[in-house]
Parts: C-alpha cells; sequence; structure tokens
C-alpha cells in the first residue's frame, strides 16, 4: 500500500543511437540479428500469463526475404476471444485496485528494459519482421516505445491531479477509475511502439487489455508481451489473440463486457468496427470508449519561396523512409511552377542513388513493403499511371518481387489535382506532384483542403512569412499534426501528440494526456463533514 505522494521520475527522450560503423551497439545489434535470423522459433498466444497453442498456424516471414521463415504462430478464433475475456475479467480485480504509483512502476521498469537489455532483441525482431532499417527501427521500436511508456505516468499523473473546488465544510474529490470491461486493442504492422501504446496506456489507466496485432507483426509484439512480463506485469492484464482480424474481432466486439477499443489501422477496418459497435449497443455494459487512428493522404505544400532543395529533401525523407509506409508519409505534394524544375531535377538526381535491398545492410535506405498485398498495390498503381493520359512516372516506377517485395521509391507528376494517387492512400513508396500556377497559391489551398478525405499530416515550405500564416488558418482543418519547414513524419512523445481527424480517426493524440483520458471512468465524491439535521430550510419560516 502506498504511504506518499510521489513525484515521478522526469520524463525525457530516448537519446536515438546513430549504429556508426565500428561503434559497441552497431556490432551488438549486428549478432543479435544473426541470432535471430539464425533460427525459427514458435510463438503462442499469451492468454491470463500461459502460452496457449491451438495447432493451427501460419508463418512469419522476411518481407524482403519472402521465404525465410522467423516463427510459426499458433492462431486462434472466438473460443480463444472468450478465454481472454476471462483472464482479463480475473486480472480486472486486482489491477483495477493497484495503486497508480505501482501500475507506473511496471512501465517505467519495461522502458529501462527495453532501452537496456532487451533494445537488440525488439529492434531486430522489428527489423527482421517489419522490413525496417536500423534507424527506421530504432526510432520506432526502442526510443518512441520508451518514450510513450516514460511520459504516460506523468501524464496520468497529471489527470489524477484535477481535482474540483470544495467550499467551506464540504470535501470534494474526482477519482479516476479505469473501465468496467476489457478494452480490445488492434495494433497494425508498422510500429512495433503503437503495439505496445495501444495496449500500453489503457493498461496503465488501470484497465486490463486484449491485444490484436496485425499478422505481419506477430514477431515483433511476441518479444513486446515477454519483456512485458520481465517487468512485472501481472498476467491477464494485456493478453496477446493471434488470427485472422475479422473472426477475432467480430468475437470480441460482440462481447457486453466490450468496454473500449484503441485502433491504429485502415479506415475501412474502424467503419466497420464502428458499424458493429453500433448495431449492439443495446447488449453492453456501458458505452464503449471508440479510439481510433486511421490513415493519412499527407501533403507537402510549397510557396514560391520555399527553398527547393528542402522540398525535395522533405519528399524524399517523408515519402520513402521505411518504404512510405507511415499514416504520415508524404504523399501529394503540391509544387508551384516557378520551383518545379529545379525540385525535379533534385528529385531526379537523388532517387537514384536510393539503396534498397535487405535491412540486415546497413548500407541500404529502404527494405521491402511488408506482404504481396502491399506490393500489388503498388505495383497496381505503377500500371494505371503508364496508361494514364494525366499522369506521368517522374522517377522509379519498378518493382520485383522475387525474392522479397521491394518497391522502388517513385515520384510520379499529374496534370489533375483530383487524380486517383492525389486522393487515395497507396501505403507504399509513392508520391504524386501536382504543379500549380505558380501565382495561385489561394487557389491551391482550397484544393489542399478539399482533395483527400483525410486530415492527419501536412506541411507548407516557404520562407515567406505571411505566406506560412495563410497556409496555418486555411489548413487548419486539414491536418491534426502541421509542420512549416519540416517533412510531415517524424512526431515525437511529448513533442508533438500525434492524430488527425476527418477519414484520418478520432484525433485522441497518442502520446498526450488526450489520449489517456479516454481509458478512465471519473467518479465524483462529495463529503459533507457535518451533515445536515433537518429538512427545512430557513425561507420557510413564519414572518
Amino acid at each position: 500500500m502506498s504511504t506518499g505522494i510521489f513525484n515521478l521520475p522526469t520524463p525525457y527522450n530516448e537519446p536515438v543511437r546513430d549504429y556508426a560503423p565500428g561503434s559497441p551497439e552497431r556490432a551488438s545489434l549486428k549478432q543479435r540479428l544473426s541470432e535471430l535470423d539464425g533460427q525459427q522459433i514458435e510463438i503462442p498466444m499469451i492468454i491470463g500469463g500461459e502460452e496457449v497453442r491451438t495447432g493451427t498456424t501460419a508463418k512469419s516471414v522476411k518481407p524482403h526475404a519472402k521465404h525465410h521463415v522467423l516463427a510459426e504462430y499458433h492462431k486462434g478464433d472466438a473460443e480463444q476471444v472468450k478465454q481472454a475475456i476471462a483472464a482479463a475479467r480475473d486480472a480486472h480485480k486486482e489491477w483495477s485496485r493497484t495503486p497508480w504509483d505501482e501500475r507506473a512502476a511496471v512501465f517505467l521498469r519495461a522502458a529501462d528494459l527495453l532501452t537496456g537489455p532487451w533494445r537488440d532483441t525488439i529492434n531486430a525482431a522489428t527489423m527482421l519482421g517489419q522490413s525496417k532499417t536500423v534507424y527506421q527501427a530504432e526510432i520506432d521500436a526502442a526510443c518512441e516505445l520508451a518514450d510513450f511508456w516514460r511520459f504516460n505516468p506523468t501524464y496520468m499523473r497529471r489527470i489524477m491531479e484535477e481535482q474540483p473546488r470544495s467550499s467551506r465544510g464540504i470535501w470534494n474529490r474526482m477519482e479516476y477509475r479505469p473501465l468496467e470491461g476489457f478494452v480490445f486493442a488492434v495494433a497494425p504492422f508498422n510500429f512495433t511502439a503503437i503495439a505496445g501504446n495501444l495496449s500500453g496506456a489503457p493498461a496503465l489507466m488501470g484497465n486490463t487489455v486484449i491485444l490484436k496485432p496485425a499478422s505481419t507483426a506477430v514477431y515483433s509484439t511476441y518479444f513486446l508481451m515477454k519483456l512485458l512480463e520481465q517487468a512485472g506485469l501481472p498476467p491477464g492484464v494485456i493478453n496477446m489473440v493471434l488470427g485472422s482480424g475479422a473472426e477475432i474481432g467480430d468475437a470480441a466486439l460482440r462481447s457486453p463486457e466490450l468496454a473500449g477499443i484503441h485502433f491504429t489501422g485502415s479506415t475501412a477496418v474502424f467503419q466497420s468496427m464502428w458499424k458493429t459497435v453500433g448495431d449492439n449497443i443495446a447488449g453492453y455494459h456501458g458505452y464503449p470508449r471508440i479510439v481510433g487512428e486511421t490513415g493519412g493522404k499527407d501533403f507537402i505544400l510549397a510557396h514560391t519561396s520555399a527553398d527547393p532543395q528542402a522540398v525535395a529533401t522533405a519528399i524524399l525523407r517523408g515519402g520513402f523512409e521505411y518504404q512510405g509506409q507511415k499514416c504520415s508519409a508524404a504523399s501529394r505534394v503540391y509544387a508551384p511552377s516557378n520551383l518545379w524544375p529545379q525540385i525535379r531535377e533534385a528529385l531526379e538526381t537523388e532517387v537514384p542513388t536510393i539503396r534498397m535491398g535487405p535491412v540486415e545492410d546497413f548500407r541500404n535506405f529502404m527494405g521491402a513493403v511488408i506482404d504481396e498485398n502491399a506490393y500489388t498495390t503498388q505495383a497496381d498503381a505503377f500500371d494505371m499511371v503508364k496508361k494514364s493520359d494525366d499522369a506521368e512516372i517522374v522517377v522509379g516506377g519498378d518493382a520485383d518481387d522475387s525474392d522479397g517485395y521491394f518497391v522502388g521509391p517513385t515520384v510520379v507528376a499529374t496534370k489533375d489535382p483530383s487524380f486517383d494517387l492525389m486522393q487515395r492512400e497507396l501505403f507504399g513508396p509513392v508520391v504524386t506532384t501536382y504543379v500549380y500556377d505558380e501565382k495561385r497559391f489561394d487557389d491551391t489551398l482550397d484544393v489542399v483542403n478539399a482533395t483527400s478525405p483525410y486530415a492527419l499530416t501536412g506541411a507548407v515550405f516557404a520562407t515567406d512569412r505571411s505566406a506560412i500564416s495563410q497556409a496555418h488558418d486555411a489548413l487548419r482543418d486539414a491536418a491534426g499534426n502541421f509542420y512549416v519547414n519540416d517533412k510531415p513524419t517524424g512526431a515525437v512523445v511529448g513533442q508533438q501528440p500525434f492524430g488527425g481527424a476527418r477519414a484520418s480517426g478520432t484525433n485522441d493524440k497518442a502520446g498526450s494526456m488526450w489520449n489517456l483520458i479516454r481509458w478512465t471512468s471519473p467518479r465524483t465524491i462529495k463529503e459533507t463533514f457535518v451533515p445536515a439535521a433537518d429538512y427545512r430550510y430557513p425561507f420557510m419560516a413564519e414572518e
């Protein structure tokens, strides 16, 4: 039992290691990559702290070497979801009453384990299983996740410090209870940190969780579960169930005990889940909290005063890092006619220099896209552009899936601001550019705002301050994370809380107290020190 009001360690952003040639961290990670690459493991589901095997298995492979099997994992169905709900229910009784500082201690310890003895394992698993380069794995699986686990306890304490005023003779208090039921966390393939935060944020607030990772991210998520176990997370607080998204999701969403959904993934899947909740709303014990981040069609808008080299660099990094498989990745560019020749020349020069290949080779800037479906989506887009009268491939357009799912960095130019690739999310290394009349910046602002259904991230490049101010106002609803003279990717916990609106999600800002407040059910307590002894009020007395 806690006997003090404790201050937390001051949170900080985990320093990013550079893994330079000859450095100890490079040698250590290379060794761990070799160890994991040289073995095939079996991955069970983890329910109530127990390993659950069904005998129905699927394979985890390296996207950049698709015939190399890293693991076989066991798939569940509605029966395993039922078991997970029961385990979450049992764990809820004690975990929901565990003092906040004890819950915080688990995740603070997990952060130090992650950035210490587990760093190589989590990074290596992310590199191999999700085809991330060493830098992309480091900023995600090690640094961002550690940041979530270090900053969230501070945000939790700030929430609890929000207390009502008390009048004379009365003590008013607000306590922040976990939700009544389980939280269903559905994680994507592209960020290991997201799997850790989608499950970890509700758990920190006292909830119990059923975690369903993407099938293409089972490998790294399994190691996260083992790390949390070592950090002291009690059995049943986070339960990992694997299998078909539809089969697992349907069973979870139809449970009367569903208390919340914490989701990152496609807009279509999120809307389907929301509809299922609506159809079943009368059957739940309470109204489920629904929090989701669902992708983007993120823009770079260059003003006539922009630095063309800075714009080109933002396209190269913002569009092609991690193969464009970030919901924040730059995928549509609006270039003024006066700068486009310079921007185009820079892209035509630099894109062919981008190295792509196995991520175990640290010289590569890009790996492979995640799977066959992702590969086909990009290849089909290339074919569509080649047949179009309204667009052309400026540079790139190559794809090869003979060994891995490799899609080359590609820049498309279109004459139509409503062209398909200016609106549709491809989730790959394809950036489409529309060249606007340099005298029509005002009109282009309206085009940027109206073209895409998404509103996640966006960037404006300009040296003219009035243009920056104009874009800031005109695009206020077009991006939940807005960047000035920077690429639209790379949000950092504690610095740029992340999330967007419109078709991009509920904008509950991962990496902030605004997300954590969704996982609490506040209770107001009023205590009167000397209660009334007579029902009569003074105004009732005789004249």
